[in-house]
């Protein structure tokens, strides 16, 4: 009962964006940011999320139908009863609308079935697994950010191309490492390629030895590290002592999921080469560094996609309801889907029926250290993947609302 009430605590805390003015009997438009404030996914989501969040809220104006916007948030501590818990109390008893972040994949899933129960909106940012525009597809369900086969159509494929031909699979033992690595392989196999073996470690695994030492020992030239968090970071620096992932060494160091946040820990001289994917980086062109400037003047750091992709989230979502004219979740879902999106970040994107955003995808290359002319000037870009290369197909997914749509 002591952790429920410590989530009831912070979930009441209330950001309130717009000034003090009388509300209509609607009440007012409530958001709700389902984070990991203090864990494995805070540098990547965390308070910095909540702020992009609150900009979007104040971008907009405040207050929505003649109604003011709330925005509230809560530390789900990364476990699904937690997390559920808080987000019920939320639908049930505080008035919450929509609920947005979700940085874990056991979380999104969990959060996405709430959400279709109470015919509520949920908004994942920062969860990755496919499988929420698959079999486990939701009407009040939107995938915003990124996906795991996204990220395994980029890097999968260009490492594949380049030559990697025999993979193994370190990979966190959660809903997000499984997803990760069949969509990985998937790829990898498509290209030739053969999936040598795997290795499961849990989250937030401080010593990655054993694991590294069996990556080691597959002979396998390619280790593909299929781990989120802080779980990265851990996993690269510690793969140096093992001489896994150094310039002409024998085997090469991939990490399918990597933020920007995480290569600024590991810093350029173990970081130099890496591919990898993402939906967004600060330095692109005029319009993302400015976003990302009054980002850092807020937070003290550049943002990762996570956090640029909530805003457009949570804009997007308020937009909608204005268009929609009610808060009515079916009404403004329609609203979302038919409305393209357009900012910052994502050009032309689209939601499609099984709920996921379609957007361009880049492949980066982290710098080597004599490239960088600055502390966050970490990537350069290598390629652009179009949307509706990036993305799985709509009708390759299973999801039953593409069938239902196309009767």
């Amino acid at each position: 009962m002591a952790i429920v009430k410590t989530v009831y605590a912070l979930a009441g805390a209330a950001i309130v964006a717009a000034g003090a003015q009388a509300q209509p009997a609607g009440g007012p438009v409530k958001i709700g940011v389902m984070a990991d404030m203090s864990s494995a996914y805070s540098d990547i989501g965390g308070k910095g999320l909540v702020e992009a969040a609150r900009m979007a809220v104040q971008d907009f104006g405040g207050s929505v139908l003649g109604q003011p916007v709330e925005l509230v948030y809560t530390d789900g501590q990364n476990k699904v009863d937690v997390a559920s818990a808080a987000t019920r109390r939320w639908f049930d008893q505080d008035g919450v609308d929509m609920v947005t972040d979700l940085p874990t994949s056991a979380l999104a899933l969990a959060i996405s079935e709430l959400g279709r129960e109470k015919k509520k909106i949920v908004m994942v940012t920062s969860a990755s697994t496919s499988e929420l525009t698959a079999k486990a597809c939701s009407p009040y369900t939107v995938h915003w950010t990124y996906d795991t086969y996204a990220l395994a159509n980029g890097t999968g494929a260009a490492v594949s191309a380049q030559g990697g031909k025999e993979w193994y699979f370190m990979t966190a033992d959660y809903s997000f490492g499984y997803a990760l690595q069949a969509d990985a392989s998937a790829v990898i196999e498509k290209n030739g390629g053969k999936v040598l073996g795997a290795v499961r470690s849990p989250l937030n695994t401080p010593d990655f030895s054993s694991y590294l030492l069996q990556a080691q020992t597959s002979k396998a030239g390619i280790i593909g590290l299929a781990l989120g968090g802080n779980d990265v970071i851990s996993a690269i620096k510690q793969a140096a002592d093992f001489g896994i992932g150094r310039p002409g060494g024998q085997q090469k160091l991939v990490a399918l999921l990597a933020f920007l946040s995480d290569v600024k820990s590991i810093g350029l001289p173990l970081g130099q080469g890496l591919l990898l994917t993402e939906a967004f980086y600060w330095d692109q062109n005029d319009a993302t560094r400015a976003w990302s400037q009054r980002f850092q003047d807020k937070v003290g750091r550049k943002p990762t996609m996570t956090q640029a992709g909530t805003y457009g989230a949570v804009l997007h979502y308020l937009n909608a309801v204005k268009a929609a004219g009610t808060k009515d979740a079916d009404a403004v879902m329609a609203k979302m889907r038919e409305t393209p999106i357009n900012d910052f970040m994502t050009r032309n994107g689209r939601l499609r029926a099984d709920g996921r955003v379609v957007r361009d995808m880049y492949l980066f290359e982290v710098k080597k250290p004599e490239e960088s002319r600055g502390e966050w000037d970490l990537y350069k870009q290598v390629a652009v993947i179009p949307g509706d290369v990036a993305f799985r197909p709509e009708d390759r997914g299973g999801c039953p609302l593409i069938k239902q749509a196309m009767r």
